[in-house]
Formats: C-alpha cells, structure tokens, sequence
C-alpha cells in the first residue's frame, strides 16, 4: 500500500454491517448463526459421509465432497465476523485481516464456481456416453481436474487480492459493506480504480462466461440425450436432477454476477448487501439439501451412518 502525500495511512477498517437499527441486530445474529450451524452440518456432513461410504467413492461425489468443502470454506471467511459485529458490535477488522478474509473468500468462491461446471461436465459424460463413462471419469483424472482447480483458484484469487489491495487507502476507512469485498474496496479507495475495476471485470467475466459455457454445453447434450429416452419415467428422473442443479447455478451465478459485473456508479451497495447475503450465506446451507438429500445413495448412506450410530450408542449403554 502507497499512501498519498499529506494523508492518513490506514491500518483498519470498519466494516458498515448489514443494519444500523439495533432492534434487529439480534434477531439478525439469531438468524446468521441458524444459518451458519446448518452449512457447517450440511456440508461437513456430507463430506463424513462420502468419506465413510465406499459405495459413494465416483467421480461425482468426489466432486460433490470438494464444493461442499468451497461452501463451508467461503461462508466462513464471513459469518462468524458478520456474526460478531450484530452480537457485540465488533466491526472493526484489521488492514491485513481485511486482506485475509477477501482472499480465502475468493479462493473458495471461484473453486465453487469451477466445481458447479466440473459436475455438470461429469452428468454429461455419465448421461451421454455411460458406456465410456468410467474410463473418461478416472479418479486420476478427477484428481487432476481438482488440483488444477484448486491451483487456478489460487492464482486468481492472489491476483484479485494484489488487485484490490494495491491501491491507497487514505480517507474514510469505513467499508459499506458486512466483509472485505471488491466492490466496497475499490469505492473506498482514494486512488484512481479504473485499472482495478476493468481487472475486476474481466478476470470474473472470463471465469463466469468459462463456467456457464461448460454448464449450458453439459446440458444442452444431456437434455438431447434425454428427449431420446423412450421411458417417461427415466425422463421425469432426469428432468428432476437437471432442474434442481440448474436452480443452484442460477442462484449462485445471479447474485455473484450481478455483485462482480457491474462496477461504479451503477452500484447500489444496499441491493449489493442483499445479493452478497444470498450467495455468501444462504447458497452455502442450501446446496447439501439441493445436491444430495435428495439423492438416494446419500440417503441411503446418511441411514446407515445413523444406523451404527445408534447401535453404538446402544451397546455402550448396555
């Protein structure tokens, strides 16, 4: 960080929150921490899960593992500070903090981006080509596909940070926003971000463009594949699981892209807040339920896990 000439370096920031009306701050905090137990038990859950049931060891719960670890990653480099500041006022982060939080929150949140296509390249390769299925979908190539994933997130992330944070900050050091976030950043700063936002455009439009392409592709050959399909009972099932994964991505992809590909005066950071909640917050507890309670293996496996547990809770008792 360069400070200007005649001006104040800033070491902290104070994060504006979601609310200033008090009356709301704790049901707000009862809320964010309801939603907050539910991610991390969802996805943790899940990850137990695929980890202790060999029968769900393919290459699409492999991937299903890694989003739900994006999800439990990104929603808690926010809550437990959003968490913080509606029960004891604690909006104050540190200049480094501040740089910690916006890049561990976009390193999961472009794997989450990458995995949401890498899954629906998987469905369309089990769909359409079922019987070169398992030599196309190999755990070495799902594990190369995730390492690279995890090397690119990485990357762009550190870019995005560098991005963010080379610029000055000599004013106001109040962010108007809940976390450390691009948007909020580069309106703060007192240097020129025309450079940082055009970066900022086009790293996110490239990713998003890159990961809907592969997802609208996927399916579009899945959904020939299906019209195919003489059973109207083998339609209606793959109907059903293109429909609920399809909801995710919109919701996800809608929110992030209306926060990331607008920039400048046509912001609004009061809508922004309410889109960031939705896909920081809300999209992380809403995936298990979308992705896999509704799936009749994790179903299966989730009933034998408390099945033992029982038993072993059983025996010890007796």
């Amino acid at each position: 960080m360069i400070p200007k000439e005649n001006s104040t370096v800033v070491t902290e920031f104070i994060l504006a929150g979601i609310t200033d009306d008090p009356q709301l701050q704790l049901p707000l905090f009862l809320v964010f921490t309801l939603i907050y137990l539910l991610t991390l038990a969802g996805n943790l859950g899940v990850i137990t899960l695929i980890l202790l049931d060999s029968r769900l060891h393919t290459p699409m719960y492999f991937f299903l593992s890694h989003l739900a670890l994006a999800d439990f990653g990104y929603s808690t480099a926010v809550t437990p500070k959003v968490m913080a500041g509606l029960l004891v006022g604690d909006k104050v982060i540190s200049y480094n903090a501040c740089a910690a939080q916006f890049f561990f929150f976009a390193v999961f949140l472009i794997m989450e981006s990458s995995l949401l296509a890498s899954m629906a390249y998987d469905r369309h390769a089990a769909v359409c080509k079922p019987l070169h299925y398992t030599t196309i979908m190999t755990p070495r190539v799902c594990a190369r596909i995730v390492i690279g994933f995890y090397v690119l997130s990485f990357l762009e992330a550190s870019v995005h940070t560098w991005n963010a944070f080379s610029l000055s900050f000599c004013g106001s050091n109040v962010i108007d926003h809940f976390f450390c976030d691009a948007t909020p950043l580069l309106a703060l700063s007192c240097s020129d971000s025309n450079r940082s936002e055009m970066v900022l455009f086009l790293l996110v439009g490239v990713s998003v463009v890159f990961s809907n392409l592969v997802i609208l592709v996927s399916y579009l050959f899945i959904l020939v594949t299906i019209l195919r399909v003489r059973s109207s009972e083998g339609r209606q099932k793959a109907f059903s699981t293109c429909a609920s994964h399809l909801t995710a991505v919109s919701i996800f992809y809608g929110t992030a892209s209306f926060m990331y590909l607008e920039t400048g005066s046509r912001h609004s950071m009061d809508t922004d807040k309410m889109a960031s909640v939705l896909y920081a917050v809300v999209v992380p507890a809403l995936n298990p339920p979308v992705y896999s309670l509704r799936n009749r293996e994790v179903k299966r496996a989730l009933k034998k896990a408390v099945g033992k547990a029982k038993s072993s809770i059983g025996f010890k008792f007796n």
